[in-house]
């Protein structure tokens, strides 16, 4: 297999203090990758690194959904894929909702579970009338509609319930070549990656299989919940 994301000694430092510690990383084409570690350990962080240097090759779900409130459900996936169209196009669009791209974005909204057997009215809804739980998966809707090979997703399904992550992150894989997903629920990342790689403190601390490991090895990865 091909190495599909790669960083050569990639690091990044704040006001003289380390984010991500130098490090070299490669992740194979077809792979799932989870990041685990504490809040602030460096995940988000490495996907930003990744998401730099591979930039014309990924969908980007970052953690708080960058969703325009009272715009629509079908535009705010729509403007995922904003600067492949011409102005024009983008301004009668929000007039006119292209059909081709509506029948694109009512196919992934399906898909995640927005749509609720209600079709149009909801993909005519504001984002602000949806739950938190909801704006994420349209969140995750927009990065799919980019239709790019690889999707870095930071939390992307951190306001659902577990059945419900486990089923998005399929569907997130089956529209991808390489998954990476910064995740706190070390259930959901064994469940869900072949690969985990566990960062502390700015650094990658563990890095193997998913099979290779169980619940118990990563929660030693959370030191403020364990004893706190």
């Amino acid at each position: 297999m091909s190495a599909e994301l790669a960083l050569n000694g990639a690091s990044l430092k704040v006001r003289n203090q380390w984010i991500v510690k130098p490090l070299s990383l490669t992740i194979d084409a077809g792979q799932t990758v989870a990041l685990v570690g504490e809040s602030g350990a460096g995940k988000s962080s490495l996907l930003e690194l990744l998401r730099q240097a591979h930039a014309d090759r990924v969908a980007w779900c970052p953690q708080q959904p960058a969703l325009v409130p009272m715009l629509s459900l079908y535009l705010n996936v729509y403007m995922g894929r904003l600067h492949e169209f011409g102005l024009w196009q983008n301004l009668s669009n929000l007039l006119r909702a292209d059909p081709d791209q509506w029948r694109s974005v009512q196919a992934l909204a399906d898909e995640l579970g927005l749509l609720n057997g209600s079709g149009a009215k909801r993909m005519s809804q504001s984002a602000e009338r949806f739950s938190g739980g909801e704006q994420q998966r349209i969140n995750i809707a927009r990065a799919l509609f980019q239709q790019r090979p690889i999707f870095l997703g930071d939390e992307p399904v951190s306001a659902v319930d577990e059945v419900q992550a486990r089923r998005i992150i399929e569907r997130v894989k089956a529209h991808h070549q390489t998954t990476v997903l910064a995740l706190h629920d070390v259930d959901l990342a064994l469940a869900c990656a072949d690969r985990i790689i566990g960062m502390s403190q700015g650094e990658v601390v563990l890095d193997r299989p998913a099979r290779a490991l169980d619940a118990e090895t990563l929660l030693a990865l959370y030191p403020s919940q364990r004893h706190g």
